[in-house]
């Protein structure tokens, strides 16, 4: 009886050592491929590639290039515009403030060309009714408010040397919004409201009305959109 049970005793403690080994062992078999075994890279990452030199990726340059461009120089002095443009904008602002858009016509017609107004060749057929029809009074008085509020605003010269060169009013149809400082926000909420803002921010640009004057003194456009 004796030797029986010191059989059992002896088994036991052979099979707790064996569970103890048994439980350490997982913690060895971690740290040995931890410690020994490097990692394979993922072929997916293009950092594996040894061809790949270590650094910015290519597309880095790009845009730390689009981020410092720089922005159009605004211009609110009339003295440095052509005599041309000068006297055409003058021309079409007084037109605009009598309130009688009619007295749009005779400056439409005295062009080269007449100005895009935003329409198909229709508008050509007659412009003071297609400007009638986009105003939101039937006298097209709003339009002329706009028209006047527009070349009011500062503005650029822009494709200067260019068949494209032209002087265009407001300048937020050529300057970047993101980029926008808050007194220049306050000149934008002049012409639009809040809301048309906030719309013109998914598409990343000024989408509202703007002229466009040639540096000869033609009308080229007053039109709306990018």
């Amino acid at each position: 009886m004796f030797a029986r049970c010191a059989m059992l005793l002896v088994a036991g403690v052979a099979l707790v050592g064996a569970s103890m080994a048994f439980a350490a062992a997982p913690a060895d078999a971690k740290q040995v491929p931890t410690l020994t075994v490097p990692l394979a890279p993922d072929p997916s990452d293009d950092m594996g590639d040894s061809d790949t030199p270590a650094g910015p990726t290519p597309d880095a340059p790009a845009t730390a290039a689009d981020a410092n461009e720089p922005v159009p120089i605004v211009e609110y002095d009339l003295s440095k515009l052509p005599a041309p443009v000068k006297a055409l904008r003058e021309r079409i602002l007084a037109a605009a403030k009598t309130g009688d858009i009619n007295q749009l016509k005779p400056i439409i017609d005295s062009g080269a060309h007449p100005p895009n107004l935003g329409a198909d060749e229709s508008q050509d057929k007659d412009p003071i009714a297609f400007l009638k029809s986009i105003s939101g009074d039937p006298d097209g008085r709003e339009i002329l408010a706009i028209l006047s509020d527009v070349l009011d605003a500062g503005y650029v010269h822009v494709e200067a040397g260019t068949p494209q060169e032209q002087y265009v009013w407001p300048y937020f149809a050529r300057y970047p919004i993101d980029k926008l400082t808050p007194p220049q926000m306050v000149e934008l909420f002049r012409i639009v409201t809040a809301s048309d803002f906030d719309e013109m921010k998914g598409s990343g640009a000024y989408l509202f009305y703007h002229v466009g004057i040639t540096p000869d003194g033609q009308w080229s456009e007053f039109q709306a959109g990018d």
